[in-house]
């Protein structure tokens, strides 16, 4: 039988020649993982919608060229752009500033960590071949990623987060990643995070970057929840309107662990946030929720999925989209109740609201149960602002601006207010306050 060769796009073809040209640039160890990343990827290329999971985010269509990694910026060019950021401003945090997916230590607070904490840079946890990364293996649904791998592949920088057993930190970590620069580039960044036994931690993200520039992100946060410990954490997408922003945050809950996680989405032209979660130990819970809010000809993918592996398990997942203009909106959850995962709670819901003719929404919820002790279910809902309510608020002397204002708000809050910290959540609703204003 002849040999059959893959046709390759532009973009793969360049990734290929991109990492040939950089895989010596780590240790061994490091060269290693990286050479298997890629291998795997260079296996099933980038996703197309004939991949059940990319079905609605065609990447292959997406990426036309393969930008080149970011070099480590100078020191007045990071400098200018942390002044720049806005992400999360205001809140009293410890920041680690990552300008173009490299970790600046002059313009991060790595003298102010706060007691229990401790952050190492990834590059120098990678060379002195740091005992904890064993700890961080990902969970399977992402180590079987393309994004994921893509990731590991080209690696660049990130940081190490250590939470010490029993610490309770009150002062969010805020990790700023900020773009910069007039040409195409790629990020590859990683952040791993353990919080021991009974530890609590918030860390914040936000991602920012230019406007008119096709850049590449692509960040990956792994964590390990120890048991009875609490991982808190928002994600704010507020990335260039030309870039191509991919992410994915994995998580492995131990027993009577939790984590709370938001992500909301008001840049790139097109983003994907995978996450995926592993409740390997008993009674654990976890509240994912997202909020994401589209305009112009913006696609925004959030892909989650559940992996209830022990008993007694809670997830709650809510996730709110507004689309405007000629956007799309997608959603893909899937809930996995394993048959060792008796008494497992699990809900899942996603709502769309479409303020114009031309946008659309995708949803594709899923329940996958192989246990017969569960409580679990799921829904989809997809409409236009409700004409009754709309009138009742112009009654009342309202333009019609500004009542649709304060019917969006009120849609996409249920998802914004369950975050705890009362500065993280002000923020995150002056950003639907923001979006809502450059509406009109």
């Amino acid at each position: 039988m002849a040999d059959i060769t893959p046709l390759r796009t532009a973009a793969e073809t360049g990734l290929t020649k991109l990492f040939e040209a950089t895989k010596m640039k780590y240790p061994t160890g490091v060269s290693i993982a990286r050479e298997e990343a890629f291998r795997y990827f260079e296996a099933v290329g980038l996703p197309t919608r004939r991949v059940e999971a990319f079905k609605y985010t065609d990447l292959r269509s997406a990426f036309r060229d393969a930008a080149h990694p970011a070099e480590m910026p100078s020191a007045e060019t990071a400098k200018a752009a942390s002044a720049e950021a806005r992400g999360f401003a205001g809140i009293e945090a410890v920041h680690l500033t990552f300008v173009n997916g490299h970790l600046i230590e002059a313009e991060s607070d790595l003298t102010r960590i706060p007691a229990g904490i401790t952050v190492t840079p990834l590059t120098q946890a990678l060379t002195d071949g740091d005992a904890r990364l064993a700890q961080l293996t990902p969970v399977k649904q992402a180590a079987e990623n393309a994004i994921y791998q893509l990731n590991t592949a080209f690696l660049a920088d990130g940081a190490l987060i250590t939470v010490a057993a029993g610490a309770k930190v009150e002062t969010p970590l805020h990790l700023r990643f900020v773009g910069t620069g007039s040409e195409a580039y790629s990020t590859a960044t990683r952040v791993l995070v353990v919080l021991e036994e009974g530890a609590e931690a918030l860390i914040l993200e936000s991602h920012e970057g230019p406007d008119g520039i096709a850049y590449q992100p692509n960040d990956a946060v792994d964590v390990v929840v120890g048991d009875h410990a609490t991982f808190r954490h928002a994600r704010l997408n507020a990335e260039g309107r030309e870039a191509v922003a991919l992410s994915t945050l994995s998580a492995r809950l131990g027993a009577e662990s939790a984590i709370e996680t938001v992500n909301v989405v008001v840049g790139a032209v097109l983003s994907r946030h995978q996450v995926y979660l592993n409740f390997a130990g008993a009674d654990a819970r976890a509240v994912v929720n997202g909020a994401a809010m589209l305009n112009g000809k913006q696609l925004a993918d959030t892909t989650f999925l559940a992996d209830h592996a022990a008993t007694g398990g809670v997830s709650r997942e809510l996730f709110k989209t507004v689309v405007d203009g000629a956007a799309t909106g997608v959603f893909q959850g899937k809930i996995i109740v394993q048959q060792a995962a008796q008494q497992t709670d699990g809900k899942m819901m996603s709502a769309c609201l479409i303020l114009s003719d031309e946008g659309q929404m995708m949803n594709k919820p899923e329940l996958e149960i192989f246990a017969d002790d569960v409580a679990c279910g799921h829904g989809a809902t997809c409409g236009a602002l409700d004409d009754d309510l709309l009138f009742y608020l112009m009654q009342r002397g309202l333009p019609k601006a500004e009542a649709e204002s304060l019917l969006v708000q009120a849609f996409l809050g249920a998802a914004i207010e369950s975050v705890g910290h009362e500065g993280v959540r002000d923020a995150l609703i002056g950003t639907v306050e923001a979006w809502l204003k450059a509406r009109g």
